[in-house]
């Protein structure tokens, strides 16, 4: 993809991910942004709660979370998946308005130390605005937000125990860069717990030639096999990635727009959940 096509993509997400973080902020009018993982495919709000523990999180970490941190953009829980320790510097790629983050910060403790990286400015303010609640919450001062696009991560080499993601690497237009800057800011042995989404097939070029459904995270997402590939590339070991079903599952009996779309534009007699899945990547960098 030529720099100019990069921009483009980076452009329409940032501007539909700022769209979001404005209307999440406290003082806007209250309102929720759509899952899957934007609200340009979709028009109407979500129980952003009800799909966050469809995935796998826990209800009461999420009745702690400051107020617009959770807006219904995740599809899996990497937090969980990391089993995170005590002590540990954790780095979330793509983190909005701290959800992830927010919840990490508590795990690893006041001797750890949870950077949040995310492209979009107004994301950037939000998560920032949110830390003065996490402070007050859990008394930890251990979490911090940086600018910055996920190809080029703002971070020195080696300096990371644990690298999470939650359904924004699929947004890359470069997703082997991605990997790389992953395995630069990994510690020797440091791992990777990522939550995105995947292809099972090919999907129609009806769906994934439309720019709507790239920031919308299903177009832009890559075949299950070429995620490992790249992974593979970049010199992670010890990959296993899990396809979760349940995130389509959920979207179906929610009914979303963007389940309904996507549906109207496959073969007869296939659903989205023929195609898409949410997964669960793990991995860790070679000694």
């Amino acid at each position: 993809m030529s720099t100019q096509d990069t921009e483009t993509v980076h452009e329409a997400v940032r501007n539909n991910y700022a769209a979001i973080a404005r209307a999440n902020m406290p003082a806007a009018e209250e309102t929720q942004g759509e899952s899957c993982c934007a609200p340009s495919c979709c028009s109407s709000p979500i129980d952003v709660t009800t799909l966050a523990t469809s995935i796998g999180y826990d209800a009461t970490e999420l009745s702690v979370l400051p107020d617009g941190a959770n807006m219904g953009l995740s599809c899996g829980n990497p937090t969980a998946i990391a089993s995170l320790q005590p002590g540990e510097v954790v780095l979330d790629l793509g983190s909005g308005g701290g959800f992830d983050v927010f919840l990490a910060g508590p795990k690893v403790g006041p001797t750890g130390r949870v950077i949040g990286i995310d492209m979009t400015p107004d994301m950037l303010a939000l998560a920032r605005k949110n830390t003065a609640t996490y402070h007050e919450v859990t008394g930890l001062e251990n979490v911090e937000f940086r600018l910055g696009e996920i190809e080029h991560l703002p971070v020195a080499n080696a300096s990371v125990d644990v690298v999470i993601s939650n359904c924004v690497l699929n947004l890359s237009p470069d997703k082997l860069q991605v990997w790389r800057e992953i395995a630069r800011v990994l510690k020797p042995g440091g791992r990777v717990a990522v939550s995105d989404m995947a292809l099972l097939k090919s999907l129609p070029e009806a769906v994934a030639d439309t720019l709507e459904a790239l920031v919308g995270c299903i177009a832009g997402a890559p075949l299950i096999t070429d995620t490992e590939r790249m992974m593979q590339e970049a010199g992670l070991v010890e990959l296993t990635l899990t396809p979760k079903p349940e995130y389509l599952q959920t979207l179906g009996r929610m009914e979303r727009p963007v389940y309904q779309t996507i549906a109207s534009h496959l073969p007869a007699g296939t659903t989205p959940a023929d195609y898409i899945t949410s997964l669960d990547i793990s991995a860790r960098k070679a000694v």
